[in-house]
């Protein structure tokens, strides 16, 4: 991850969040000390392996009665 001055960055912010949307994220540093990360705000999916996933949106349902008595041992 790079770290950018807040002089460097009010100066090239187009450019900077040029990067951040395609997915880089850039530290903010006043001086040496770190003090933001800039980050995209509806990130790309991670890459895991040679590929991406994403929970499909029944992920997130309710489990059904006997599923759910399945997992808390009943």
């Amino acid at each position: 991850m790079e770290v950018v001055k807040v002089q460097q960055a009010k100066t090239h912010l187009s450019a900077l969040l040029a990067r951040v949307e395609v997915g880089e994220e850039i530290l903010l540093a006043r001086g040496d000390r770190v003090v933001a990360r800039l980050v995209p705000v509806d990130p790309r999916p991670r890459r895991l392996g040679s590929g991406s996933y994403r929970l499909p949106d029944s992920f997130f349902d309710d489990l059904p009665a006997e599923e759910l008595d399945a997992w808390e041992g009943r």
